[in-house]
């Protein structure tokens, strides 16, 4: 999602620093599952940043919502969410030097050009706005050494403008292989149907040995839910399950998001819950961001869940979840709030698993998307992730 650098200019006027109790969530169906314990907690080893306006190739480095991990190479991929309008929309390779108590350094490898099915960059919104993407998401599957990214599209009533989203698999160069066929909840409507401007395909992860890909929308379609607020109003939001070979979306699941986390200064300005990445940790089981942002508090409040699906319904051929008590959703353990953290949090929108550790534990690196905006940060957490 992109936050207007308006927006977070005015944000830093009112910064206040707050802290939340770690607490259970569950959501509240026609049928519960046994909501099962989380099997791991996080400890923060440290933070890192990377100058605003950082110069690589000829490119501005930042925008960045998304990283995945090839163990095999020591090499991180990056998507940055640039419509083409600093540079052609891109994505950067990366190392990233972790040892057992730091991220001690971040060197940039390369950056190539997301590619059209013609070989072509992608134009800016000037140029012609039907085919400007808004990527979001970046995953490596090291079976076929080759990559897969998301693109929100565009629901812009303003210039009439509709892009639809989308999921499309390329080499590790750019170049474009093919697509998912996106089922028809995802496209995008001038009238208030299917998904919301700015809250669409921003997760995504392989899972069971690279056989599935899944995908979620960062807010409720329009069919489903309100938008989070900071009280609970049932926000349900999507996870589609997308099988590899076929390219096909095979099943759906119900998540329901917490409430935004603050109030907005003013209280009707803008504020925003939504997942920002989903990350597979074992069969039928995610570990999932939501990033909470208001006005009036610049940084945002990063909760990261140990999610299960293994009870959840299929929800596939259910149009519409308002008001629908005719299924069981996922289950959510919280595992961590990065408020009670005691650092500042921005905007938080992928994740990885990273290295394993001398003690044979693993790391997870989050990384925040600075919006080309100078009051943001070019951020990586690094994190250590504990057995209970």
């Amino acid at each position: 999602m992109y936050l207007s650098r308006k927006f977070c200019m005015r944000f830093c006027i009112y910064y206040l620093l707050t802290t939340v109790c770690i607490c259970c969530y569950h959501t509240q169906v026609f049928t519960q599952p046994k909501i099962k314990k989380a099997s791991f907690q996080l400890r923060f080893i440290n933070s890192y940043e990377l100058p605003f306006q950082t110069q690589f190739k000829n490119t501005t480095f930042g925008g960045l919502s998304g990283i995945d991990y090839d163990a095999k190479n020591n090499l991180y991929y990056l998507i940055c969410d640039d419509r083409s309008a600093i540079n052609p929309a891109r994505f950067y390779t990366a190392q990233i030097n972790i040892s057992s108590t730091r991220i001690d350094t971040i060197i940039i490898k390369d950056v190539y050009n997301l590619l059209q099915a013609d070989g072509m960059v992608f134009p800016n919104n000037k140029q012609n706005p039907l085919l400007t993407p808004d990527p979001e998401a970046i995953r490596y599957n090291p079976k076929n050494k080759s990559l897969v990214w998301t693109s929100e599209g565009d629901r812009n009533l303003n210039t009439n403008v509709l892009v639809q989203p989308s999921i499309t698999f390329m080499q590790t160069n750019g170049t474009f292989t093919d697509t998912c066929s996106l089922p028809t909840q995802l496209y995008m409507h001038k009238e208030e149907k299917g998904p919301r401007q700015n809250g669409v395909l921003e997760g995504l992860t392989f899972a069971n040995n690279y056989k599935f890909l899944y995908v979620n929308v960062e807010e409720p379609l329009y069919e489903d839910a309100p938008k989070a607020d900071v009280t609970d109003n049932n926000p349900w939001i999507r996870f589609f399950k997308f099988n590899v070979r076929t390219k096909r979306n095979v099943a759906q699941f119900a998540y329901k998001l917490d409430p935004v986390a603050y109030p907005a200064t003013p209280a009707n300005a803008y504020k925003v819950n939504g997942v920002p990445d989903i990350l597979e940790i074992g069969k039928n089981r995610f570990l999932v961001i939501e990033r909470s942002f208001s006005t009036g508090r610049l940084p945002c409040t990063v909760k990261v869940f140990d999610v299960d699906m293994s009870e959840a319904t299929n929800i596939i051929n259910i149009p519409s979840l308002k008001n629908n008590t005719q299924f069981i959703a996922a289950t959510k353990k919280l595992i961590l709030n990065m408020d009670d953290l005691g650092i500042y949090t921005d905007n938080i929108e992928g994740v990885t698993f990273g290295p394993t550790l001398p003690n044979g534990n693993k790391t997870l690196l989050f990384v925040a998307d600075n919006n080309f905006s100078p009051m943001q940060k070019n951020q990586f957490l690094l994190f250590e992730v504990m057995e209970k």
